[in-house]
């Protein structure tokens, strides 16, 4: 339990400093519309991924009782929707080839690393509900 909390804390405080992070990008001038457009999308899908594992945090905290399994699927499907959203952004710099190179592997490095925490954070909750 203290695995899966701490999991989804980390997953939590690195997507609110990614959105962040994409944010102040979105602002800077020298973007082209493309670059902008995308980056404005990418802070959408990261603000709901960031509520999400909100949610989950909230969720985690009330497991006790007879709909522990009914809380625990909603933990997992607001986890795995954060994922999503995660693996959302990229699809914008994914589908403009003519995009700046350096902003595409900028998010991407961004994404990979809270991605790959949320995953954790998906993989540890996964192992509570089945215990």
């Amino acid at each position: 339990m203290e695995l899966a909390n701490s999991a989804l804390t980390v997953s939590l405080k690195g997507a609110k400093s990614t959105t962040n992070k994409i944010a102040k990008m979105s602002k800077e001038e020298s973007l082209g519309p493309a670059e902008a457009h995308a980056l404005t999308d990418c802070v959408e899908n990261m603000e709901d991924s960031v509520d999400e594992l909100q949610k989950s945090l909230l969720e985690m905290k009330n497991l006790n009782g007879p709909d522990f399994e009914e809380k625990m699927g909603n933990v997992m499907t607001w986890v795995s929707a954060a994922l999503t959203d995660e693996d959302t952004c990229m699809d914008g710099f994914q589908e403009n080839s003519a995009m700046n190179a350096k902003v595409k592997a900028t998010i991407r490095n961004y994404i990979v690393n809270v991605a790959q925490l949320t995953s954790n954070a998906l993989a540890l909750t996964k192992n509570l509900s089945t215990s």
